[in-house]
């Protein structure tokens, strides 16, 4: 894989941790991308020489728009919450960045599906066949590491998530801050069945319109679309309120932080906005669009 390929996934990686890392190795929200090609083409479906030139082609505007559009936001929002730090945090200005980055992501997910949509024009039926396969073999994985899980698993495994997280970000956490993530992760409702019953039925439909009829890449984007506005009560509901406990839970740690735990909270934003600007930099030239 391409140097800036490696570049770019680390300015994903770093845009991800604008999150603060809330949501993070959990199924709070789900991955879209993850329902039609994976970030990681060669993970899923093993590129011959001239689809990896193909897919390095479609690559280059695609690189130099985000780079050139999307990192200087990802910069101006990390800024911008080094500066709340010096103010009292509620739950709506946590939920503002999180809006922030959910545009951010919404806007990354539209232009790379037409990349991801041009490469798996180029896939063979056996490609393809080998995509479902390996994305319906992850399905059950998921289903024998979520569904089977106790809701005393499930809440432990949401406070080791919650746990992990906020000591990323505010270093050694206290006895207190410790029984707020307890108490947090008491409230979150189990999202595991009704993400993985979205996403059977996602498969199903994907298996379907990657037979690659005639206008099938359209469909895909209605598809993907349909299934922005179409989230079942359900998920939503599970979605609203265990996006709620995270506002008001990252609102709380904020608050309540020590003065050792600020000093190594704006270090890691100081840190992360470096590394962004440094990317920003290194790809220094004329914006471009991607094309599709």
């Amino acid at each position: 894989m391409s140097k800036h390929f490696l570049q770019w996934r680390k300015a994903l990686v770093i845009g991800a941790l604008l999150l603060l890392g809330a949501c993070s190795g959990t199924t709070f929200v789900y991955n879209r991308l993850d329902f039609l090609l994976p970030w990681y083409v060669d993970d899923y479906a093993e590129l011959n020489a001239q689809q990896e030139t193909y897919l390095a082609e479609l690559l280059a505007p695609f690189l130099r728009w985000h780079r050139n559009q999307e990192l200087p936001v990802y910069v101006q929002i990390l800024a911008g919450i080094e500066d709340s730090l010096n103010r009292p945090q509620t739950p709506a200005g946590i939920a503002a960045v999180f809006a922030e980055m959910e545009s951010a992501w919404l806007r990354l997910e539209g232009e790379a599906l037409n990349w991801l949509l041009d490469i798996g024009a180029q896939l063979s039926a056996e490609q393809i066949a080998g995509f479902l396969a390996e994305m319906s073999k992850q399905q059950k994985e998921y289903e024998e590491e979520y569904l089977q899980r106790s809701d005393e698993e499930f809440y432990q495994d949401s406070y080791d998530n919650l746990a992990d997280n906020a000591k990323e970000y505010l270093g050694t956490l206290s006895d207190a801050q410790r029984d707020l993530l307890r108490e947090s992760s008491r409230r979150l409702l189990r999202s595991d069945q009704a993400w993985l019953q979205e996403r059977a039925q996602w498969l199903s439909q994907l298996a379907v319109l990657l037979q690659r009829e005639p206008q099938w890449q359209q469909r895909v984007r209605d598809a993907v679309a349909a299934r922005r506005q179409n989230l079942s009560p359900d998920y939503r509901r599970i979605y609203e309120n265990n996006m709620g406990v995270i506002y008001e839970l990252v609102a709380k740690l904020l608050n309540e932080r020590s003065e050792q735990q600020d000093r190594h909270l704006r270090d890691k934003l100081i840190e992360l906005r470096r590394d962004l600007e440094a990317l920003v930099m290194q790809g220094k030239g004329p914006a471009a669009a991607p094309s599709g």
